[in-house]
This record gives C-alpha cells, sequence and structure tokens, in this order.
C-alpha cells in the first residue's frame, strides 16, 4: 500500500476517521512535541489577550490646594465583615455593635459601600487604599499580591502605622516610596481555622495599637512623628472573616466577635482622643473588604459579599442628617430601623479619594473613585476644589494611556476619544477652573504555497514591527503560517476524507456528523451547566439498548446502566452553600471496607487469586488505611466542632496516607482487576481524608462504572466482530505493549474516545470544579491541616479533583490494551475533539467580574486546551500505575498469563 504524508493538523483526521487510510509516517516524539508546542502558545496566548495589566504610570500627582480638616486618619477594615451583620439589631432589638450604633446614630455618616467582583481580601483593600478594582493580570500571580507596583493613600501620607495579618499590610508597604509605611504583623500560623478563638486575632491587633502608643511616650523621635500631618494609622481585623469560614456568618463565635471589634474600636478611639488631646483633627473610618455568604465563603457577587458597611466620623465628616423619606430599591432600612438617617452609599473605590481629601494628600495615581462629598463637612469651595482634583487626575490616566496607544499605533488606524481629545480637555479644566473663581461652585462639581505563505508572514512581522508590538504577539500571529501551510499541502487529503465519508449512505453520513456535533456540544455544555452531565450520563445508561448490545450481555448491561444512573445523581448536587456531612464519610469508608472484603473473597475463588503473603499484606495494609482513614475524618472533625484543634496523631496519619497512597499500588499484582481495585483503594483513602460529605461516594460509583466500562468494551469489539473477546479475569497489564497487536481504527473507536472524554469532564465537574477555591469547602483539608496557608490548601483540593481523572485514566488505560487501541490513536482523537471545543471556550474568556468568573473562564480554555498535555501526562502516570511493579523481598517472582 501507498504510504501518505500528512503533517498539517486538520489532515490529521484522516488518520482516525477510516479504518482503511494509511498511516502517518511522521515519527511520534516529534509529533507530540510539535503538537504540545502549538497548544502550549495558544494556550499561554489568552494572557495576553485578555489579562493585561490596565495600570498606567507617570501621571502627575494632584492635590487639593486647600487645607484638609484632619491632620490624621484612622482606617479601621473588619474583614469578611457583611452590611447586615453589623447594622442589624438582635432579637431584643438591641444593636449587635453599640457603640458604632451610636456613632452612625449622633456622630458620623453611613451607608453601605458596595464592593466589586472578586470579593476577595486582596482586590478589595486595593480599591479602598488605592482607588482601583482588580488588576486582571493578578491572575498570572495568584491572589497573594498585585502584579504591578501602584499608588496609594499610605505611599502618599506622610507616614503610615499598620497593624494586622501578614497577607495584607507588606502588600502597602512593598509598592511604598521610601520608609514611611510601617507594619507589625502577627504569625501566618495564627490565622488558624481550628483555632479557640479567631477574635483572639483582633484583640492581638488592639492590644498592640495601645502598647505602641504607650511606647511612643518615651520615644521623642516617635512621639514626634505620629502628632504631624498626613498621618494614616491601619488597623486590619482578620478575627470575623476567619470565625465566618469557620463557622459560618450566622453563629455565635461571628457575632461575638463582631462585639470584640465593636468594644477594641471604641477603646482605640477613647485611647487616641486622649493622646492628642482631643485637638478634633482626627478622623476615623469603620469599613470593610468584602462580605460573606450564609455558607462562610466569599469570591463572587451575591449581595450578601458585596454589601460592606462604611460608618466614617471625627474631623471633616458630616453629621448625621436626618430624613422623612428615603428611596432604595433594598428594604434594609426598614429591617435596620435606621429609615430616619440618610443612608449614604458609595463604590468601594470612593473611600480612597475621600481618606485623601480628609487628610489632604494627592489623590492615588491609579485611582478611579468618586469623591464622596455628601461625606464631608467642610466649606462649598474646598468641595469644589476636591472635586476638580478628583477630575484631573482620572484625566491624567486617560492622557497617559491615549499616549501609549498612539505609540503603537499606526496614525492612520488611531481614531481619538472624541469627547475627551485635547481640544475638550482645556475647555473641561478651563470651564470647571472658571466656575470655581466665580464661587459656582455646583456648577464645577457636576462638570466631569511556500513563497506565498512566506510573504504573508513578512507582511504581518512588518505590521508588528512598526506597531512596536512584544516578541510574543509575532509567535501568535506567525504560527499558523506553517500550520496552514501543511494544511494547504496536504488539501488532497481532506478532499479525500470529505469523498469516503460521503460515499456513505446519505443517512448515516448526516447522522454520523450530527451525533459528532451534538456530543461535542454536549460537553461544552456541561462545563456551564453540570446538570448536562447527568444528561449525558442517562444517554449513556441506554447505550447497551440502542445498539442491541444487551441482548449479549443482560448482566453486565443491567450493572452499566445502574451505575450510569447512579453516577448521574452527582453532577445535580450542590458545590457550594452546603454543611460537612461526616456521616455520609464514614458511610463511603465502611462501603469501601465492605466491598474489599467481597473482592477479597471474589480473588480469592478465581483464576487470578493471590500468589503469596505479600501481596495479601499489601491489600490488608489498603483496608487498613480506608479505615483508619474514615477514624481520622471523624475525629478531626469532632475535635474541630469541640474548638480542641487538629489532634497531632490525626495530622501525621494524614500525611503519611497521602505519602504512601501513590506507592501501594506499585506493590500489587498487575493483574488487571487486582491493580485497578489497588489503585482505588489506596487513592480512596486520601480522598476519605479530603472529603465532607457526598463526595466521598464519587470514586466508589465512578471506579465501578469503569470497571464495567472495560468489560462493555469487550462486548463492543465482539458487537461489531473487531476482534475477539480477552480473558479480562488473567489479562496481565505487564505484558500488554505488544505493538504488533494493535488493530486499525475503527468508527466505534471514536465513540470510545468520546466516552473517555466524557467521563474526564464528569471526573473534574461531577462533584465541583477547578475554577475558584470559592468552590470548594476549607474544612476538605481539615485533617491536615488548619493554618491559613493557601497554596498549601490550594494543591490538597487539587489534588482532591485529580484523584477521579487518575482512576479514569487507569480504566482507559485497561481499555485501551485490552482492545488493542494504540495511544498515538488516541491522541489524534482527543487532540481533534479538544480542539473544537477550544474554539468555543476561546471567545468567552472574560477579563472582568468575580475571580470566580474569571477563573471559570480562564479554566475552561485551559483544561479543554490542555486535554492533550492532561492525557499524555496521566496516560504515562496510568501506565505506570497499571505496568509496574515493586518488589520489596528477593523471592522469585511468579507471573500469570
Amino acid at each position: 500500500m501507498e504510504t501518505s504524508h500528512c503533517p498539517g493538523l486538520l489532515s490529521l483526521l484522516q488518520c482516525w476517521a477510516l479504518p482503511w487510510w494509511p498511516p502517518v509516517t511522521m515519527g511520534v516524539p516529534v509529533f507530540i512535541l510539535a503538537g504540545l508546542l502549538v497548544h502550549f502558545v495558544f494556550l499561554a496566548s489568552i494572557f495576553d489577550i485578555y489579562f493585561s495589566s490596565p495600570l498606567v504610570h507617570g501621571m502627575t500627582p494632584q492635590q487639593t490646594p486647600l487645607p484638609p480638616p484632619a491632620k490624621r486618619l484612622v482606617l479601621f477594615v473588619a474583614d469578611g465583615l457583611r452590611a447586615d451583620s453589623l447594622f442589624e439589631l438582635n432579637s431584643n432589638n438591641t444593636p449587635q455593635a453599640p457603640y458604632l450604633r451610636a456613632i452612625l446614630e449622633n456622630n458620623g455618616s453611613w451607608g453601605i459601600s458596595h464592593t466589586r467582583v472578586p470579593t476577595e481580601s486582596r482586590p478589595g483593600h486595593v480599591a479602598l487604599i488605592a482607588g482601583f478594582y482588580e488588576d486582571v493580570s493578578a491572575v498570572a500571580k495568584g491572589w497573594k499580591e498585585n502584579p504591578v507596583e501602584f499608588d496609594s493613600v499610605f505611599n502618599e501620607s506622610k507616614h503610615t502605622w499598620s497593624w494586622g495579618s501578614p497577607d495584607i499590610l507588606p502588600m502597602f508597604a512593598k509598592g511604598a516610596t521610601g520608609d514611611h509605611v510601617y507594619t507589625f504583623c502577627y504569625t501566618a500560623e495564627s490565622e488558624d481555622f481550628g483555632a479557640q478563638d479567631a477574635a483572639e486575632l483582633d484583640t492581638w491587633v488592639f492590644d498592640h495599637v495601645k502598647s505602641f502608643f504607650n511606647s511612643s511616650r518615651s520615644n521623642q523621635t516617635l512621639f514626634s512623628a505620629l502628632n504631624e500631618e498626613k498621618v494614616v494609622l491601619f488597623l486590619h481585623l482578620l478575627g470575623i472573616d476567619t470565625n465566618g469560614h469557620a463557622h459560618r456568618p450566622y453563629s455565635k463565635e461571628y457575632k461575638e466577635n463582631i462585639r470584640k471589634v465593636d468594644e477594641g474600636v471604641e477603646e482605640i478611639v477613647s485611647m487616641l482622643e486622649s493622646f492628642y488631646g482631643n485637638d478634633g483633627k482626627t478622623a476615623y473610618i469603620l469599613t470593610s473588604d468584602h462580605g460573606m455568604t450564609d455558607w462562610g465563603s466569599h469570591g463572587a457577587g451575591h449581595p450578601s459579599e458585596t454589601l460592606t458597611p462604611l460608618i466614617a466620623w471625627g474631623a471633616g465628616v458630616n453629621y448625621p442628617q436626618e430624613v422623612t423619606s428615603q428611596l432604595f430599591e433594598d428594604n434594609f432600612l426598614k429591617e435596620w430601623k435606621l429609615e430616619n438617617l440618610k443612608r449614604m452609599d458609595v463604590n468601594q473605590a470612593d473611600i480612597a479619594p475621600l481618606m485623601a481629601s480628609l487628610i489632604g494628600v494627592p489623590f492615588p495615581l491609579n485611582s478611579v473613585g468618586t469623591l464622596p462629598l455628601e461625606y464631608l463637612n467642610n466649606s462649598d469651595h474646598f468641595k469644589a476644589e476636591s472635586m476638580f482634583t478628583n477630575a484631573v487626575q482620572v484625566l491624567e490616566q486617560f492622557k497617559v494611556k491615549m499616549s501609549q496607544k498612539k505609540r503603537t499605533t499606526l496614525s492612520f488606524l488611531f481614531t481619538p476619544f472624541k469627547p475627551l481629545s485635547d481640544s475638550e480637555q482645556i475647555n473641561f479644566l478651563k470651564k470647571a477652573r472658571l466656575y470655581i473663581q466665580q464661587q459656582k461652585y455646583s456648577e464645577a462639581e457636576s462638570t466631569g504555497p511556500l513563497y506565498s505563505f512566506m510573504f504573508a508572514g513578512m507582511i504581518i512581522a512588518f505590521f508588528l514591527l512598526i506597531q512596536a508590538s512584544p516578541w510574543t504577539y509575532y509567535v501568535y500571529c506567525l504560527l499558523p503560517v506553517p500550520i496552514w501551510y501543511a494544511v494547504v499541502r496536504e488539501l488532497h487529503v481532506i478532499q479525500d476524507l470529505a469523498a469516503n465519508l460521503w460515499s456513505l449512505p446519505v443517512g448515516h453520513s448526516v447522522g454520523f456528523l450530527l451525533i459528532c456535533i451534538l456530543g461535542i456540544e454536549l460537553l461544552v455544555f456541561s462545563f456551564f451547566y453540570r446538570s448536562t452531565l447527568t444528561v449525558g450520563l442517562l444517554v449513556f445508561a441506554g447505550w447497551p439498548v440502542i445498539t442491541q448490545m444487551w441482548v449479549q450481555a443482560k448482566r453486565t448491561t443491567l450493572i452499566w446502566t445502574l451505575l450510569c444512573v447512579f453516577l448521574a445523581v452527582f453532577p445535580l448536587m450542590p458545590v457550594v452553600g452546603r454543611e460537612p456531612n461526616i456521616p455520609l464519610v464514614i458511610v463511603a469508608g465502611l462501603t469501601t471496607l465492605l466491598i474489599s472484603c467481597f473482592s477479597l473473597a471474589s480473588f480469592s475463588r478465581s483464576e487470578n487469586k493471590y500468589r503469596g503473603k505479600e501481596d495479601l499484606k499489601v491489600y490488608f495494609y489498603q483496608m487498613f488505611s480506608i479505615a483508619l482513614s474514615t477514624y481520622v475524618v471523624s475525629s478531626t472533625h469532632n475535635s474541630l466542632k469541640n474548638k480542641q484543634g487538629l489532634p497531632v496523631f490525626n495530622q501525621i496519619v494524614s500525611w503519611m496516607t497521602l505519602a504512601s497512597s501513590s506507592a501501594l499500588p506499585l506493590l500489587s499484582p498487575t493483574l488487571l482487576f487486582q491493580r485497578l481495585f489497588s489503585i482505588l483503594l489506596s487513592l480512596m483513602a486520601t480522598y476519605l481524608l479530603l472529603s465532607t460529605g457526598y463526595e466521598a461516594l464519587f470514586p466508589l460509583v465512578l471506579s465501578g462504572l469503569m470497571l464495567v466500562w472495560i468489560q462493555m468494551e469487550q462486548e463492543a469489539l465482539q458487537h461489531y466482530g473487531l476482534s475477539l473477546r480477552s480473558k479480562l479475569a488473567v489479562f496481565n497489564f505487564a505484558y500488554a505493549t505488544d505493538i504488533t497487536q494493535f488493530r486499525q481504527l475503527h468508527l466505534d473507536d471514536i465513540r470510545r474516545s468520546f466516552f473517555f472524554v466524557f467521563f474526564i469532564v464528569t471526573a473534574f465537574f461531577g462533584t465541583g470544579n477547578i475554577a475558584s477555591v470559592n468552590s470548594f469547602d476549607p474544612a476538605s483539608v481539615y485533617c491536615f491541616l488548619t493554618v491559613f496557608s493557601p497554596f498549601m490548601m490550594g494543591g490538597l483540593l487539587l489534588l482532591k479533583v485529580v484523584i477521579p481523572f487518575v482512576l479514569v485514566s487507569c480504566a482507559f488505560e485497561a481499555v485501551q490494551v485490552t482492545t488493542q487501541l494504540s495511544s498515538k490513536s488516541l491522541f489524534l482523537i482527543v487532540l481533534v475533539i479538544s480542539d473544537i471545543m477550544a474554539l468555543h471556550f476561546f471567545f468567552l474568556v472574560k477579563d472582568y467580574g468575580s475571580w470566580l468568573d474569571i477563573g471559570t473562564s480562564i479554566s475552561h480554555y485551559v483544561l479543554v486546551m490542555s486535554l492533550t498535555i492532561f492525557m499524555m501526562l496521566m496516560n504515562g502516570l496510568a501506565q505506570l500505575l497499571t505496568t509496574k511493579r515493586l518488589e520489596l523481598s528477593r523471592r522469585t517472582k511468579h507471573h500469570s498469563m
């Protein structure tokens, strides 16, 4: 037979669509490396396209020329405090925070600060203190810090002293110019979800502030600095957020923490007023970075997460304003019994210019906030000058951004924004300044073949060069040139493929294409609606009936159908907002032990029984690990519930179980069912430790379905007459790599590969997703650690997601070798499926919204683009876990065939 060359990406279709087509002659390593290169490049491209930082630098600082009302500012940020939790009254009509309630009723102004998604601590504090919302390029650095330097009220101050969490304070000191932002942090280990009382974090802050001011009386340098102008004191209070995560916002711990914060604020205010001799030059602001859902999470855009309290009082701040009626869409005023006190809502970024105006420092350079005039108790002249400064500061950012865009765009392609052209800017500033000079303050405040392809590549490169584009743009734009050249060279292959497809009866051809399209669209929809997986699994349950395979395998078909239906229940279950259900985890552990006992008895009676005591020792040790994990889960959660912390014994057992889970399967026999069951037991022990509810049953049902799938594929081979069934009971992974036994692809192999992709997606999204930690309960990692460590916790949660992935990959490795399907053929089919899906998700990537929304869109695209990479990595891991065996003794090995 004549050999055909098909290096082009699209022409790879011919290698799998028809069994009679000749194979590709490109070497497998070169082919895989080329495919990886292309996918890695376009995987990385979304971060340049969607996630470039919008921040600009080079602006001129803008400062109100009039003297400020306050010499110093005290900022209290109660991390994780909901607006309703602070403002609502208790059941006996007494305030939750008596001191702060008295302040808003008698001394200051109040309202709701509307945060933006993502409602996380870092972006929330940046919005409060720097005046701009989430920098989307932060996705490349996680949520621990901002990716670029930025200006802030702290940086513009003369001195800033701050007390609180090591996760927040260093961020503002790091970007400050000069050594005038001082931080005092407790240790990261103090942020322990399993601690007896997280309110101690706030007590630490209050105590250290008092101690700091007491010590300043004997330190003349410090005393003088504290009495200077433009001073900021920042108290970050993390206890409420920590208690909210650990106990939920309606718990007595959360409410008691609010009371302690209220008492602490009262003590600090009293101490400061005494220290400064009641000079009336101190302004106070209390707010929160974000709220919290009823189930103790945050990050998305639910009102309980975006509505935070704002109370301001002291120098330069308006007193309470009584009103007869107020128009708000919500019903909070009546619920909180604050109908007669004027509520002044702001956007979270508006607080930064408010603070700058109160103490007379330049507005943060990157701020997009609008000064809330209603909070100011000052002259109309001061308000107008402050608003003018605010407008010029925002306009400065526009001018720098427009200048950057103009420099990197061809002149005939650049179109300026007419409402803010140079002439319009000048007119705007002149008009506003004239109004101020004429004392018309209200008006001022309201103004606001090969050579052809080579030539095409040269043209593209030329346009990129003259626009001073980054080097990554050259890669993105030029990489398709050789790919499309390879496609054009093999155009006849695509034409022959189309001709062969249409040589089938028209109804069969159209039906085949429709089923392929429908199947891929089903996968795409499953990324947005997990219930779509339920629909797919129910269709899978009827597959043997539709294909008439049930006639030859009634018992296997019945088990297959029942397991598909059971698995279809999991995508309908909630992933957030549920309380831990430890009894279900215990049930999963006991069920695993019961199945292990039945399996041991079954293996002992069959041809593939255990050959030695070493094999039985491994099996019994794995059963013991399951029992121990079940105990540890129950014991740990009871201990934390009683506020006794994480027992050291439980922590040691958990980490030892995790460490041994990847090695134990390699000690078991390589017979198909024995090895697969050993893998399940090892991974199940770890999964139990990471479970808090119904998801503990998921690997059991999924593994059961995978074992039945292996048998169903044997029935399918016989049904379509492709080969005889293998004797699975004595099938040995160690002798299943003979490439001469591999057969050519058949159309049914497309269905087989689609099953694999569908099960991979089900493994990821059956009980949750990887879009955001917001979708996971931190209680999942309490058996391993309770001290807040985002990367360690994130790694453990990622492991929890990957474990079902490994189970599916090991099962498909068994399907592949028992059906004589080559790994290269699998690679080609999954490549086509994933690339078609990727076209959907590339255009659906978001660079706005909550980290949950942004992370979901990114993870969808990354997951689909990475299917090829994941498949190869998991295929390699599956081969290692199924074919390799460690021998701990020197006895002669026994082989079974």
